[in-house]
């Protein structure tokens, strides 16, 4: 769906009010349209809808009120001319993947990426014919290296699954549109209202949706953003055909999601900003990276391209392994999940969980030890947060005691 806005409203005026796309009745709320499939007028008007001479509603896997509502109001708030809704998170990175890249094309990945992305790119897009090379994010000289020959696509996160670097998409952007690719970035941590990766060069904006977007761990789905033109050549015609859809009932839960996304984000930032301040004076804490933080290894990059610090943190403990565990299992509040972007805050442990499958050398080379966990911060009372980690830090401790 094709998007623009006149209007010079801030961003939690926007969610709540752009794409409002009211029936008849004139109802509050976004409706929720749970139904497979439309009915024609004639058999003519049938023919017509599948010629693509006219426009008509033909099925929810191709297209449905609620989930177009979702997708207007996120190429709105992205400042995209399209969005197509999937049904998860990873739904949305494969799609955009593999609806533009074909056997003999090359891609240019940093390795920093979520587990799963991850394999993606080192098992099975190898195996459809398409070469894949993953990169240090950070160092501007693999950048060249790889881009100095044509390639097909280049992907980031920033910031990334789980250790937190902070990319230069501005930089990345030209290298890549040199060598002729597409510049997708997966934005999942950062949020729409964080950081806003088209300002600064991206071609696609892929989001899980599943995460901050919902904000109360209820369902998922997925979201690809782009141009009018990628969209609808490349992206739509796999989705709909490979039959990657969101649901109306997922798709109306997220839009109930969004009216709060910035109030939430906000207090999030503000909630992971404290804790992580108070993490970095704790006996038994090794490391802590956040990206609000000075010592943050890109906090010039930062200021520059994010809004804050956003809600993750990554910290290491004493004692290994043995050390995180300890720590997570004295929580009260904290929850262990591999999810994020929850109201409620999450950890877990990357070397065990999301990032498992990777070998110990690859695991190395992103910095993530056995002493690594991953803290998404939620809307709790920060000093009850800070009370909960003091006491994690105290229980790695105490395992090497």
């Amino acid at each position: 769906m094709s998007t623009q806005t006149t209007h010079t409203w801030r961003t939690a005026t926007r969610l709540l009010h752009e794409a409002r796309n009211r029936t008849p009745y004139s109802e509050t709320s976004d409706s929720l349209f749970l139904t497979s499939g439309f009915v024609y007028d004639s058999a003519e008007q049938a023919a017509a809808t599948f010629e693509g001479t006219i426009d008509h509603l033909q099925y929810s896997r191709y297209g449905n009120p609620t989930v177009d509502t979702l997708q207007e109001r996120l190429a709105l708030l992205e400042g995209a001319e399209a969005c197509l809704a999937t049904s998860t998170g990873m739904g949305a990175v494969s799609c955009a993947l593999l609806s533009h890249l074909k056997a003999g094309d090359r891609i240019v990945a940093s390795s920093a990426l979520f587990g799963s992305t991850h394999w993606l790119l080192s098992t099975l897009l190898p195996s459809y014919g398409i070469e894949t090379e993953m990169i240090d994010g950070r160092d501007d000289e693999a950048w060249d290296r790889a881009l100095s020959r044509p390639t097909a696509a280049v992907l980031i996160e920033t910031p990334s699954n789980p250790m937190l670097d902070v990319l230069d998409v501005q930089r990345i952007a030209d290298r890549a549109h040199k060598a002729g690719a597409i510049f997708m970035v997966d934005n999942v941590f950062a949020t729409p209202v964080g950081q806003r990766p088209l300002d600064f060069g991206a071609d696609v904006v892929i989001y899980s949706c599943t995460k901050h977007l919902d904000g109360q761990g209820r369902v998922m789905g997925g979201a690809v953003l782009g141009s009018q033109k990628w969209v609808t050549e490349k992206l739509q015609p796999f989705a709909r055909n490979t039959g990657n859809t969101l649901s109306p009932f997922n798709a109306w839960v997220l839009l109930k999601g969004l009216e709060t996304l910035d109030l939430r984000a906000r207090t999030m930032a503000h909630n992971a900003a404290v804790v992580a301040d108070a993490l970095a004076t704790l006996p038994g804490i090794q490391r802590v990276i956040y990206p609000g933080r000075k010592d943050h290894p890109q906090a010039a990059l930062v200021k520059k391209q994010m809004r804050d610090g956003g809600s993750m943190i990554a910290f290491d403990v004493v004692n290994g392994k043995k050390g995180a565990f300890a720590c997570m299992n004295s929580f009260e509040i904290i929850s262990i999940s591999n999810n994020l972007g929850d109201a409620r805050s999450l950890v877990t442990h990357p070397a065990t969980t999301t990032h498992k499958k990777l070998t110990e050398e690859e695991r190395a080379a992103l910095r993530i030890t056995d002493g690594s966990i991953r803290f998404s911060v939620g809307l709790e009372d920060p000093e009850d947060l800070i009370s909960e980690v003091t006491r994690g830090a105290q229980a790695a401790l105490a395992v090497g005691s």
